[in-house]
C-alpha cells in the first residue's frame, strides 16, 4: 500500500476560447491503506485531481508524492496502481481474459488468472468464468465494468484509482456493483480514492470525502462531518438529500432574525446588525399543533421507496421544506406550525459563506 500526499498543486487548461484553472494550489494527504471520495458538481476539477495522482496529468506548480517520494521518480509500470473508468476501458479486440490478464501476461504470470477470477467471484458472490471468452462487444454494460474491476483487481495493487466507474449502469446494477465492490475493497485493503457525483456512493464505498468547488477543495471529512458540521454554505447545500433549507437575516440584540420569523440564539457575540444566514435540514422542522412558525402547504410529495414524505410549505414570501413520516395525513392547502430545532442549526457569515463557531 501507498501514502498519497499532493502538494500545493495548480493545473491550467488552455482551449481556443477560454482558460480553465482545473486546480488552484490543492494540497491534500491520503494515508497508506486510506479511502477516499472525490465529490463535487461538473468542472470542479475532481476528474483532475484523480489524473494528477494517478500520473496521466502533469501539474504547472506542485508535486504528488508516493510515500513521501515525487510520483515523477518512479515509473508507470512501478506504481502498482489499478484503475477503473466509467467508460471501462477494454481492449475490444481482446477476450474478457486477455483484458483481465494484461498486467500478469506483461510478467509472464497469465497461468494465474483462473485463479484471481475465481477469487474475485467467490469474494464478490458473482461468478464472472463464464464470460473469460467473450469479447467486449457481447458484454452487456454491468458485464464490462466487472471485468474492468476485475482486471484493476488482477494485479500487485499498491492504489487503485476509480473514475465515476458506475456513472452508465441502471439504478440496480449500480447497486449491486457497489456492494460488490465493497466487498473487493474489504478483502484487498489497498489504497482507494474514488471520483463520483453520487454522494450515496461515496459513503458507502469510502472512509472520507473530499468536497470540491472551482478547483478548490472546500471540506473534507467522514460524511456525517460534512453533513452534521458544514464549514460553509456550498458545503451544507450541496451535500445531503434533501438539501439544507437557508434563510437570511441579520443579528438583532444578540440574536438571529429573519422576514418571518426568529429570535434563535447564535453560537457566538455577533456585531449588531451583521447579515447571517440560518441552516437547518428539513428532518429538523417539525410540524407542531400547538408552538412555531404558522406556514401553509403548497406541495406533498411522498417518496415511497425513502419512507418519507417531503412537505414544502410558505409562510409570506419565504418557503422551505419539512421532512416528515411516510404516510402523512398532511394535504396541500393546510395551515401547520412549523418548530425549528435550535440545536440542529447552522448559522452562516452571508457575506463570506463561513460558517459561525
Amino acid at each position: 500500500m501507498t501514502s498519497i500526499t499532493v502538494e500545493h498543486v495548480s493545473k491550467t487548461f488552455v482551449l481556443k476560447d477560454r482558460t480553465i484553472e482545473a486546480l488552484k494550489d490543492v494540497s491534500l494527504k491520503i494515508s497508506e491503506g486510506g479511502s477516499v471520495s472525490i465529490i463535487g458538481p461538473s468542472g470542479c476539477g475532481k476528474t483532475t485531481l484523480l489524473r494528477m495522482i494517478a500520473g496521466l496529468e502533469v501539474p504547472d506548480s506542485g508535486e504528488v508524492l508516493y510515500d513521501d517520494e515525487p510520483m515523477r521518480d518512479t515509473p508507470p509500470e512501478e506504481r502498482g496502481i489499478g484503475m477503473v473508468f466509467q467508460n471501462y476501458a477494454l481492449v475490444p479486440q481482446w477476450s474478457a481474459q486477455s483484458n483481465i490478464g494484461f498486467f500478469l501476461r506483461l510478467r509472464r504470470r497469465e497461468r494465474e488468472v483462473p485463479e484471481r477470477v475465481k477469487h474475485i467471484s467467490a469474494i464478490t458472490g458473482v461468478g464472472i468464468d463464464e464470460l473469460m471468452g467473450k469479447f467486449p462487444r457481447q458484454l452487456s454494460g454491468g458485464e464490462k465494468q466487472r471485468v474492468a474491476i476485475a482486471r484493476a483487481f488482477a494485479r500487485d495493487l499498491k492504489m487503485l484509482l476509480f473514475d465515476e466507474p458506475f456513472a452508465h449502469l441502471d439504478a440496480k446494477l449500480r447497486t449491486q456493483a457497489r456492494v460488490e465492490t465493497r466487498k473487493l475493497l474489504n478483502r484487498y485493503p489497498v489504497t482507494t480514492v474514488f471520483v463520483t457525483h453520487d454522494q450515496q456512493e461515496a459513503a458507502l464505498l469510502t472512509d472520507r470525502i473530499i468536497l470540491m468547488r472551482d478547483g478548490n477543495i472546500e471540506q473534507v471529512g467522514s460524511y456525517e462531518s460534512l453533513y452534521d458540521a458544514p464549514a460553509n454554505i456550498f458545503v451544507a447545500e450541496f451535500i445531503g438529500v434533501p438539501t439544507t433549507n437557508l434563510f437570511e437575516g441579520t443579528v438583532r440584540d444578540g440574536r438571529w432574525y429573519g422576514d418571518t420569523f426568529g429570535g434563535f440564539t447564535l453560537p457566538v457575540p455577533i456585531a449588531e446588525g451583521t447579515a447571517v444566514t440560518l441552516g437547518i435540514r428539513p428532518e429538523y422542522i417539525h410540524v407542531d399543533s400547538e408552538a412555531g412558525v404558522s406556514a401553509k402547504i403548497q406541495r406533498v410529495t411522498p417518496f415511497f421507496a425513502e419512507r418519507y414524505t417531503l412537505l414544502e410549505v410558505v409562510s409570506g414570501e419565504k418557503s422551505w421544506e419539512i421532512k416528515t413520516e411516510a404516510q402523512s395525513p398532511l394535504q396541500v392547502g393546510d395551515t401547520i406550525r412549523c418548530r425549528f430545532v435550535q440545536d440542529t442549526m447552522h448559522f452562516f457569515d452571508t457575506a463570506s459563506g463561513e460558517r459561525i463557531t
